[in-house]
């Protein structure tokens, strides 16, 4: 699957903000051409972390996934929490294992926020399409219901 179709299936999100800083934005310039997703049914960037990513080259302190260059290699990165990166990679994310990062295609910890609940894949295919989309899906539903709960709300 290409990088565009994942953006569009995630944009297809109910109250997503997908933030794609490109040149003179806000944004560090280390960030251009990569795409950071919220749940932010208002628009604006809620305070916190992105529940996922699409990276497109190496950034300076995670740089094992080879990313960018010639071939064009990109990365999905979601956060699944503690439970679910046990169940794809079969170890507790605390145990800090990085795993071959730089393989395509397969569900990873991530090289940096791995032992923070985050699973990577280089350039999702074949094997790992449905899994990401699902995790996508999953980590947007589980952002809309932290903003929920911390308005108070039911979720309706």
């Amino acid at each position: 699957m290409s990088m565009e179709q994942i953006l569009a299936t995630v944009r297809s999100f109910d109250g997503v903000l997908v933030l794609s800083p490109g040149p003179g934005s806000a944004f560090p310039d280390v960030a251009r051409g990569d795409h950071f997703f919220y749940y932010a049914p208002d628009g604006e960037i809620p305070h916190g972390q992105p529940y996922g990513t699409v990276v497109t080259k190496d950034y300076p302190d995670d740089t094992a996934s080879r990313l960018g260059g010639p071939d064009g290699r990109w990365r999905v990165n979601v956060h699944v929490g503690r439970e679910r990166f046990r169940a794809l990679v079969g170890s507790d994310p605390r145990d800090g294992e990085a795993g071959e990062v730089a393989e395509a295609d397969v569900v990873v910890p991530h090289p940096v926020y791995g032992a923070l609940g985050w699973v990577a894949v280089v350039n999702p295919g074949e094997r790992t399409t449905g899994v990401v989309l699902d995790l996508l899906r999953a980590a947007h539903d589980d952002a809309r219901a932290r903003t929920v709960r911390r308005a108070g709300g039911s979720g309706a």
